[in-house]
């Protein structure tokens, strides 16, 4: 398994989530990752990448903050007042895409 994101759940509009992401990655600690999200019917679109130094762009500042562990091979996204409109399935890959998505995580945001 190359991406293996997980900590997904249900929770009400206003709470708190930490997703994590396992990556199998060569030279992980130098490439930029990203954070993605699909809604049902809706395209997967970009909400947070981080390059290797740490340097972050969010799709929506404020909310959600992503940080690496590069001796893990690890990104996470921690989400915070969540609104129902974040629900999706959350996804991490490299900003190129450059990897086979893997199952993602379901995040459901209830109002």
């Amino acid at each position: 398994v190359q991406l293996q994101a997980s900590g997904g759940g249900l929770v009400q509009a206003g709470g708190s989530l930490r997703l994590s992401c396992a990556a199998s990655v060569r030279a992980f600690s130098i490439v930029a990752m990203g954070w993605y999200r699909q809604a049902p019917g809706k395209q997967r679109e970009l909400v947070a990448s981080i390059t290797g130094s740490g340097d972050t762009i969010y799709l929506e500042s404020g909310r959600f903050a992503m940080s690496r562990d590069n001796a893990k091979n690890t990104v996470y996204l921690q989400m915070n007042s969540l609104k129902p409109e974040d629900t999706a399935v959350y996804y991490c890959n490299t900003v190129t895409r450059l990897l086979p998505w893997g199952q993602g995580t379901q995040v459901t945001v209830s109002s």
